[in-house]
């Protein structure tokens, strides 16, 4: 590998691995995110410029926020003048002390579970929170977010930009709240590390390094909001969850890198230890005596492993689970799921009811498990050319190759 190439190599590893670390420690100093993100922006630019010519730094994170430090006080430069500008300049002037100081990676402060309770400051509009964190701490795209929220890219790009506008304006303080703020916070928290697991679930083969490292760091942010707060039964609820679905990944593709549906799944595959975690951590959240959305989430992931493991069929559990979830949240997901669960208890005719009124949602027109849902009851009540078309959209909006392959095989099935 040339040294240019290798210097891009490091500067996304760098990127993919501290973006999230660096933004809070920038946005924290400076108080204002769009601005840490533009300096961070131009310190990457800046690295893949100069690490070619010089060499990779030998601490390559202390590098770059020296850069973005740089680059952000003349950011300040040119935006303010007078007392503001000479607020945030000392400031940063600190943060260059800061990193004065820093002798390797592990030494700079990290503050991302700050920066993700600054972006569920009740100032900030609830529905734009989660997306809000997505970006400003795991560095999302508008599209990917917007994917994952069932909403337009223009849209949820405006949002966002607003959003950070309000950060600024508002003088928004970047610290953990205390206690008594807590509460009006933590939902927008866990939601956002939900969404950012899920992002890195929807690659299941690892072969997506971006969406891997997701995986990793929203565990990671999970595991520490909940030893932060360990009397939280919600955060309790949501660790427990990303751990039962994490327990599974392996078993999600066979040998030849093929999907495998949850039913068809080899259990000796599964991961036992983290699902003892998981049951263990489920627990001590049950008895905190508040059942909130993330506990139902890891109770559906526990009666799937319960079910498999047992031999089990009765579906009952999952169905009353779906209940009260879909009753906390409206979801149009939640309502589609608990449709599946039906179609194994009451036969698949009732489910296909649900999913046709769900037809009427157009946050589900371009979801691909919608389709694929649809097609596969379609497929059990022998409506062949229906259940044919709708595999035909959910092949086109698979975006998993192994997905996609494994939609062929079932539309290729049908009776003609």
């Amino acid at each position: 590998m040339g040294r240019a190439a290798l210097a891009r190599s490091i500067a996304d590893a760098v990127a993919r691995r501290s973006y999230g670390k660096l933004i809070a420690f920038l946005a924290a100093a400076m108080r204002d995110v769009a601005a840490a993100e533009d300096a961070l922006s131009e310190a990457f630019a800046a690295a893949l410029a100069d690490w070619p010519l010089n060499g990779c730094p030998a601490n390559p994170e202390a590098w770059l926020l020296t850069v973005a430090r740089r680059k952000g006080i003349d950011g300040i430069r040119r935006r303010h003048s007078g007392e503001a500008a000479a607020v945030q300049l000392q400031i940063l002037a600190e943060v260059g002390e800061t990193t004065s100081a820093v002798m390797d990676d592990a030494a700079i402060p990290d503050r991302r579970l700050a920066l993700l309770f600054a972006c569920a400051h009740p100032a900030i509009d609830a529905g734009i929170r989660a997306p809000l964190m997505l970006q400003a701490v795991l560095g999302l795209d508008a599209k990917t977010i917007a994917s994952a929220f069932l909403a337009s890219p223009d849209a949820m790009g405006k949002r966002l930009g607003r959003a950070k506008q309000k950060i600024r304006e508002a003088g928004i303080p970047f610290a953990i709240p205390t206690r008594d703020e807590l509460a009006g916070r933590l939902d927008g928290v866990l939601d956002a590390i939900y969404a950012a697991f899920a992002e890195g679930w929807s690659d299941p083969g690892g072969t997506d390094v971006i969406r891997r490292d997701l995986t990793a760091e929203a565990l990671f942010l999970a595991g520490l909001v909940a030893g932060l707060l360990p009397q939280e039964p919600e955060a309790l609820g949501l660790l427990a969850c990303m751990l039962h679905a994490e327990a599974r990944r392996r078993a999600r593709r066979n040998t030849d890198g093929d999907y495998v549906p949850l039913a068809e799944q080899d259990v000796a595959r599964w991961d036992a230890a983290m699902i003892a975690e998981a049951e263990a951590l489920l627990l001590r959240a049950s008895a905190l005596g508040h059942i909130g959305r993330y506990q139902l989430e890891a109770a559906l992931q526990s009666a799937h492993v319960e079910r498999r493991c047992s031999g089990r069929t009765d579906w009952t559990p999952e169905v009353q689970i779906y209940d009260a979830l879909l009753a906390l949240s409206g979801s149009p997901v939640v309502a589609l799921n608990r449709a599946l669960a039906i179609a194994e208890l009451q036969g698949p005719r009732a489910a296909l009811e649900i999913v046709d009124a769900l037809a009427a949602d157009g946050r589900l027109v371009d979801y691909q498990p919608y389709w694929a849902a649809r097609a596969t009851l379609l497929t059990r009540t022998h409506a062949y050319p229906e259940a044919r078309a709708a595999f035909d959209i959910a092949i086109g909006l698979a975006g998993d190759p192994a997905v996609r392959r494994f939609l062929q095989g079932r539309q290729a099935e049908l009776p003609r």
